[in-house]
């Protein structure tokens, strides 16, 4: 089973940007399609950004629309989330799923990472 790592989290202002990076062990990491979350303080987990197993199809929340780019990189078993333009209410913990589809539903994701800290001052 893949096991998922999140990193490049951090502090940015308001209209800057992070990338996020969420490694992967295990030879089966294309058989996978990635999803990124994020849950706020006070909030529950919402759904960010999902990437297909050929990272062909993308999928993402109203709220990051053309703000935000997820990629993957089958050969690095690694998953991107550029994210540009950052706002406050970006702020939270940002996870990165492993499943079988990139759906919006958490409980369709097997695998979880740790989460890494995005914190966006006005």
């Amino acid at each position: 089973q893949v096991q998922v790592v999140e990193s490049g989290g951090g502090l940015v202002q308001a209209g800057g940007s992070l990338r996020l990076s969420c490694a992967a062990s295990g030879r089966t990491f294309s058989t996978y399609a990635m999803g990124w979350f994020r849950q706020a303080p006070g909030k529950e987990r919402e759904f960010v950004a999902g990437i297909s197993r050929s990272g062909d199809s993308t999928y993402y929340a109203d709220s990051v629309k053309g703000r935000f780019t997820a990629s993957r990189g089958n050969a690095k078993n690694t998953v991107y989330l550029q994210m540009n333009s950052l706002k406050p209410e970006d702020t939270a913990v940002y996870y990165c799923a492993a499943g079988f589809s990139p759906t919006i539903r958490g409980s369709d994701y097997a695998t979880w990472g740790q989460g890494t800290q995005v914190t966006v001052s006005s």
